[in-house]
């Protein structure tokens, strides 16, 4: 089957769009690919098209877990046989999962790349007939890149244990430098880079001087309807801002990746709907996010690069309909952005004794713990120790890069289940209601151990068994049985998890390499730099710099951004004051005084004839005398 058939049967469009062909073909005849297209520019079908037309399977790397359930999802229901791997799920689910891509049952498998270093993972692909190998988000290999992930240099490894198979490497944003740095990491055979313009011809992006952020979003809001999302810096500004929209009429939902799985879900699907009209959200918000009719995204703190600010306005006119990004920046911003490199970079001697408190608080003893994992409660780390949270996170990720720690702040523990009754017990029981019943009778058939410990489970799945239509009414259930002791329910939750990839050291002996202190320090300050070039710059116009920050000289001006309104409103003006000076001169030109009154038989708007005769007589090619003006005697 041709590639456009495919693309017709399961997907229901026609053509293909920009270079998606070009990178279909390109890794559909055995080449390693790079595909850099801007958010909205249908990069998920650059792999599942070929992906269908090839034998094997697909091996997609993400990091975005919500991304994978989403894409898994929606590629089942067109009949697309695809299944995803991440933290959390239970061993018999992974196992059963490589077993049906082994024997054809699995044509796309979607991976965190975290799970890419796992001994029994690399043990079950070398019998995986592997197509090709996608990897999503490839600026995160790049240690230039932005969101750089060590886990992401796993990839190579399975290059090697699957010699011949090609890589598709795919990216929304990407520097010159990130590009050729991608292609080295991911061991291309030769560069070849399919490149879409980033340019966003319906989009307007706007940098708003605002003294009041506050009241600017709400006055923009008004301005613009449709859906909309507001992205801030820290979680507790979610709520605030979202609890201040409402309170001014503006329906709005606080995101951000401390909720409860199922809470999120619930809020992204109530905004999707548009049951609510603003999400204000971290940048945890975003990814994948399947909504085309965004009209405006509003930055009120400003992001640390300008990758991550193309990328979160960029889910803005995703179905090609004007729309807007505005970026809400003052004179205290520049301050906080440099702030945050010391922030993201605190002193060496700092992060040793933040190595040295973690021991303390997991009670490591000194050459011991390599292989031990731990859940961090980052909030009783700080109090016990009196630090700032910024600043240990970021000495965290720093010991990861390093090699003595592997911090992981969002693992996502699934739901588990403990009856607190004896099996015996639930026949006395005559107070459930059918759905109660039929959610316990589903635990009991699918789920060993319940009455002697903790036991993980998947809500969908439990949904599915006990005939009900969302994982959404499992928890409540599982809830509702908790309150009355039958069971203990711990929700689905995300935990963050430090395991010691060395045994504990002497913190005076740790070693803090160059390349991952001070050059990513320098390369942070950079990113920074140019945040703030972006905002201050307000004689280029904002789609022709973004576009120049990476590596498309052939811009030209957008016209409807703020820089390029401004100019031209700058033009007509001057325009109009030329033609203005040439009445006033016109009438004057006989050398008789004229009384002022006479400027308004001119027929010109009041504020152009005030700017132009004030530059007139200030450049004394006007004279006043009185009420009168004359030319200046020669």
């Amino acid at each position: 089957m041709c590639y456009r058939q495919i693309l017709k049967q399961y997907w229901g469009y026609d053509n293909f769009r920009g270079v998606q062909l070009d990178i279909i073909e390109s890794i559909g005849s055995g080449k390693d690919t790079l595909g850099l297209m801007p958010t909205g520019g249908g990069k998920s079908i650059t792999f599942q098209v070929p992906a269908l037309a090839k034998e094997g399977v697909c091996v997609v790397v993400t990091p975005l877990i919500a991304l994978m359930k989403d894409q898994v999802a929606r590629l089942r229901k067109v009949g697309v046989l695809a299944a995803a791997i991440y933290s959390g799920m239970q061993h018999d689910e992974i196992i059963k999962i490589l077993e049906n891509c082994i024997f054809g049952g699995v044509k796309i498998l979607y991976v965190s790349p975290e799970r890419l270093a796992s001994e029994f993972f690399q043990i079950k692909i070398k019998k995986i007939t592997v197509s090709f190998i996608t990897v999503d988000e490839a600026h995160c290999i790049s240690q230039w890149g932005y969101d750089f992930r060590p886990s992401y240099l796993s990839i190579a490894d399975i290059r090697k244990l699957k010699p011949g198979v090609p890589v598709l490497a795919l990216t929304a944003t990407a520097t010159p430098q990130v590009i050729g740095d991608i292609q080295e990491k991911l061991g291309f055979e030769k560069k070849n880079v399919y490149r879409m313009s980033y340019e966003r011809k319906n989009l307007a992006y706007v940098v708003r001087n605002a003294s009041d952020k506050y009241q600017q979003m709400v006055h923009i809001l008004n301005a613009v309807p449709g859906c909309a999302i507001v992205y801030v810096r820290s979680r507790r500004r979610t709520k605030e801002i979202a609890d201040l929209l409402n309170q001014c009429g503006i329906s709005a939902l606080a995101y951000h990746a401390g909720l409860e799985g199922l809470i999120r879900d619930e809020r992204q699907a109530e905004w999707h709907d548009d049951k609510v009209r603003v999400m204000v959200a971290t940048n945890a918000f975003g990814m994948g996010i399947d909504k085309a009719d965004v009209r405006l995204v509003i930055h009120i703190d400003c992001p640390d690069s300008l990758e991550a600010y193309f990328q979160e306005a960029g889910r803005a006119g995703r179905d090609g309909r004007k729309s807007y990004a505005v970026l809400l920046y003052n004179s205290s911003d520049a301050r906080k952005l440099t702030k945050r490199i010391d922030d993201m970079f605190p002193a060496k001697d700092y992060i040793r004794k933040v190595y040295e408190h973690l021991a303390y608080f997991f009670q490591v003893g000194m050459g011991s713990g390599a292989g031990v994992s731990f859940e961090f409660n980052i909030d009783k780390f700080c109090h016990t120790f009196k630090h700032f949270p910024i600043q240990v996170e970021s000495a965290l990720h720093i010991l990861t890069r390093a090699g003595y720690i592997n911090y992981e702040e969002e693992r996502d523990n699934q739901a588990r289940v403990h009856f607190l009754i004896d099996r015996n017990d639930f026949y006395r029981l005559d107070s459930l209601t059918a759905n109660e019943n039929n959610v316990i009778t589903a635990l009991l058939r699918n789920y060993g151990g319940l009455f002697t410990d903790y036991n993980y489970i998947d809500e969908g799945f439990v949904a599915q068994q006990a005939g009900l239509q969302t994982s959404q009414q499992v928890y409540m259930i599982l809830k509702n049985l908790g309150e009355k002791h039958i069971l203990h329910f711990i929700p689905q939750r995300k935990t963050p998890v430090i395991t010691y990839v060395e045994r504990r050291e002497e913190a005076e002996r740790l070693i803090i390499p160059k390349n991952v202190y001070e050059e990513r320090k320098e390369q942070f300050a950079e990113r920074i730099r140019h945040v703030i070039d972006y905002a201050t710059n307000g004689e280029v116009c904002r789609s022709r710099q973004l576009l120049r920050y990476f590596g498309e000289t052939r811009s030209h001006d957008c016209g409807h951004c703020d820089v390029c309104l401004a100019h031209r409103s700058d033009a007509s003006s001057l325009g109009k004051n030329e033609v203005a000076r040439d009445k006033i001169m016109a009438l004057l030109s006989d050398g008789k005084p004229h009384p002022i009154y006479e400027l308004h038989r001119l027929q010109l708007p009041q504020d152009v004839l005030d700017s132009t005769l004030e530059y007139l007589i200030a450049e004394e090619q006007v004279l006043t005398e009185g009420s009168f003006l004359r030319l200046p005697l020669s």
